[in-house]
């Protein structure tokens, strides 16, 4: 049976560059397992690469034929913002070990929905400053910034990934993303061991 490796953390944390380099890697040969937004999407993003860009009407499918594994909201200041994870038939876990990207609530729903075993928290952290000035950089570079949902994303994780949290969804180890390419062969030997 295989695993579903799943990367949580706070926003600018790396999750995303560690995702791409992870499921990149032939060695470990994890398919990618893609979840579904309504936000829009930023520049340097592909549909069907980190998420799935789909429209209200979407999300409104798989719910009415029962397909919705998870779903988060969030109310941004440019609207309501939908994550989700649907049963689309991308995940044979008889066949192959996946590689997937969300948060500790869709950690805690995917796990009840495939199983504990099944499921492994792959948790990356970051230093608050560090992550800030991560943040400031990467949303400088879109063509149409977004300050205030960045301001909003940063004090919202701070209550999502509280440590009590992080307990309770049962996660025990932790990998610190300083330098990234440490972070990556940590998570590697991790998978691997």
């Amino acid at each position: 049976m295989g695993k579903i490796y799943y990367i949580m953390g706070k926003s600018a944390s790396g999750k995303d560059k560690i995702y791409g380099l992870l499921s990149s890697d032939e060695k470990l040969n994890l398919k990618k397992m893609v979840l579904y937004t309504t936000r829009p999407i930023r520049h340097g993003e592909e549909d069907g690469k980190q998420y799935f860009f789909v429209d209200d009407q979407k999300l409104e499918e798989f719910r009415r034929e029962n397909k919705l594994i998870e779903e988060r909201a969030y109310n941004t200041i440019h609207g309501v913002w939908t994550y989700f994870t649907a049963e689309d038939g991308q995940v044979r876990l008889e066949q192959n070990n996946y590689i997937g990207i969300g948060t500790l609530e869709s950690f805690k729903k995917l796990r009840e929905y495939y199983g504990e075993a099944a499921v492994c928290p792959i948790y990356i952290e970051v230093e608050d400053g560090e992550r800030l000035t991560r943040a400031l950089i990467r949303e400088k570079k879109q063509e149409i910034p977004k300050y205030e949902e960045m301001c909003r994303r940063f004090l919202a994780d701070q209550s999502d990934f509280c440590e009590e949290n992080i307990i309770e969804a049962g996660i025990k180890r932790r990998f610190e993303n300083v330098v990234l390419e440490d972070c990556v062969q940590e998570i590697t030997d991790f998978i691997l061991g």
